[in-house]
């Protein structure tokens, strides 16, 4: 059988009384590039913040590597292998590139790491090798002592992924990873996500756009309403009636 890294199992969030999600219960298998896809509002951010420990759901759990997350602080769930790279890049814009990736390589070995400690951590050979080579994996070896703040839109997704890949995850959760991106930057996106999918990582993608979703999904969740109406592989998913109705559209499929 194969593993199961992830599993949310019958999980309910209600805000005010709004159910955001309802009987949630998927499975992400380990190696895979699963995919959650659904129109605005049906419940695919909430579920991802259920997922890091950013919400608590109200009943059901979330299980990584058969721990149960429910409860856990996000730094806990972050250091037992789950990083989530976000919609709005969570860079540190005065610090250079090289030392933004640096950062979380420290934190996730330190664990009680503090911003402030930086510049005593800082000129760790090893931190700064490794550092340095995922830059270079993700084309921004000739910027890394560039303030990062000065990135375009792209460069900076680029290097939040960075960040995340630099902390070696289980699990990469990747929240819309070319939202705002020319064609070009989107499908150099694509080749990168397929390089570190060959690699072996796992993989949840909220994405919107279907080009990248059918490039790169194994399986794919489609939400609506905060519920699951269809679960599968993309074949599946686009021959679904219910899926076309609720999202993708008849031209889009």
């Amino acid at each position: 059988m194969e593993n199961t890294v992830l599993h949310v199992a019958d999980v309910h969030k209600s805000f005010a009384g709004l159910h955001a999600l309802s009987d949630i219960d998927l499975s992400v298998r380990e190696g895979e590039t699963h995919a959650i896809i659904g129109p605005n509002g049906a419940g695919k951010s909430t579920l991802l913040n259920v997922c890091i420990g950013r919400l608590r759901p109200d009943s059901g759990h979330v299980i990584f590597d058969g721990e149960n997350l429910t409860g856990k602080q996000p730094h806990e769930i972050n250091q037992l292998g789950v990083v989530r790279v976000f919609q709005t890049p969570e860079i540190f814009p005065e610090l250079s590139l090289l030392e933004n990736v640096m950062i979380p390589i420290l934190a996730k070995r330190d664990g009680a790491f503090k911003l402030r400690w930086f510049k005593r951590f800082s000129s760790e050979k090893g931190v700064q090798a490794q550092a340095e080579e995922v830059l270079t994996d993700l084309g921004l070896g000739t910027l890394i002592g560039s303030e990062a703040g000065s990135l375009s839109r792209g460069d900076k997704r680029r290097l939040e992924l960075a960040m995340g890949l630099a902390q070696k995850p289980r699990l990469l959760l990747l929240d819309e990873p070319t939202a705002g991106m020319a064609r070009h930057d989107t499908n150099a996106t694509i080749e990168l996500l397929k390089k570190i999918k060959a690699g072996g990582m796992t993989k949840v993608i909220i994405e919107h756009d279907m080009h990248v979703v059918f490039s790169l999904a194994d399986r794919i969740t489609v939400l609506a309403g905060g519920r699951i109406i269809c679960q599968g592989t993309p074949e599946e998913v686009k021959a679904d009636p219910r899926v076309k109705e609720a999202y993708l559209g008849e031209e889009q499929v």
